[in-house]
Parts: structure tokens; sequence; C-alpha cells
């Protein structure tokens, strides 16, 4: 074994040890970083709100429905469910839907929820108060259901494909009719 010169050994010696003092920082800084050192607050319950969602099953079982009801009537058809929020939940491209369909089906579903109303009540609005249109992630053509629990909306489902927004909003409603089963 070749002996290292003293400067190599002192130059070995300070890289070491600012290894070691590098770590040591690291895991302290580490350590005060860590949720358990924050203090925490507590929140009164009269400044928090609860909602209720549809779980993943449900919004899967609605979509299957409504992709089913699309499937006795020989349509090809794209299905979205979205959480109160707006966010996609579940989405189910039917053999041969068209391209179009996924993103329609999804701004159906939004624009459902928004509203708590079907898409199809929501076109005839859009007659009065054309601006509706403009609001981004909408479209205001039939073929969107709201899913509601004591009159609150939870969810939207949305359908696009079919050759009409009523055979659309058909199947869309077949999609909440199996949330009731």
């Amino acid at each position: 074994m070749k002996k290292l010169s003293r400067g190599a050994r002192a130059l070995t010696g300070t890289a070491v040890a600012a290894t070691l003092a590098a770590g040591t920082f690291g895991a302290l800084s580490a350590n005060a970083a860590t949720p358990e050192a924050a203090p925490v607050a507590a929140v009164a319950s009269a400044h928090t709100t609860q909602s209720t969602h549809l779980s993943v099953e449900a919004a899967t079982k609605a979509a299957r429905a409504a992709l089913d009801e699309a499937r006795k009537h020989n349509e090809r058809v794209s299905v979205a469910v979205v959480d109160r929020n707006g966010n996609t939940v579940v989405t189910l491209r039917g053999d041969g839907a068209g391209p179009q369909s996924y993103e329609s089906a999804v701004r159906k579903a939004y624009t459902s929820v928004s509203w708590n109303a079907p898409t199809s009540e929501l076109a005839d609005r859009l007659k009065k108060a054309p601006n509706l249109k403009d609001i981004p992630n909408t479209l205001f053509l039939a073929g969107g259901a709201p899913i509601a629990v004591k009159g609150a909306p939870i969810a939207g489902i949305g359908v696009a494909g079919a050759p009409s927004g009523e055979l659309d909003e058909k199947f869309a409603r077949a999609g909440v009719a199996a949330l009731g089963r």
C-alpha cells in the first residue's frame, strides 16, 4: 500500500470533515423542517365545511351504465364523470367514439355540475345570456346531467358522440339513475 504524503493526508482529512459537517448540517436542517417542529394551530369547526363526494366506484358505475345504455342503441360515445369541483374522476371512451367526444363529454359534465342542471336546460339559458358560452371549459349542448345529494350537486356526468344531444342526455341520465339502484 502506498503511503500518502502529508499534504494529501491533510487534504483528505479536510474533505472528510467537510463531508461530515455538511451531512450533520443537512440532518439538522431536515429535522428543523419536519411538521413536528412547527407549531400546530387548532382551527375552530365554525371555520370549516364538509362536502359530499362521489366515490371512484360510484363514478365508474355511473359511467359504465351510461356507456351500456348507449351500446343498447348502437351509439358510439364517450362518457365523463367530474367531481363537485369539476375535476375528472372517470372517463370511458366507447369503441368507435369520435375523437371530439372525449373532451365534449368532460365539458358537458363540468357544465352540468357547475349549474346543477342538465345541459339541455342550460342551452335554453344561453339564448337569454349569450355570454355564458365564454366561461372556460363549459359546453352548452345537451348531454350533461348533474348528480346531486339533497339537492346539492356533488358530480356531473357528460356523454358525447351520439347523433343528437337528446340521446347523449338520455345516456347521461341512465348513468345518474344507476346510482339509485
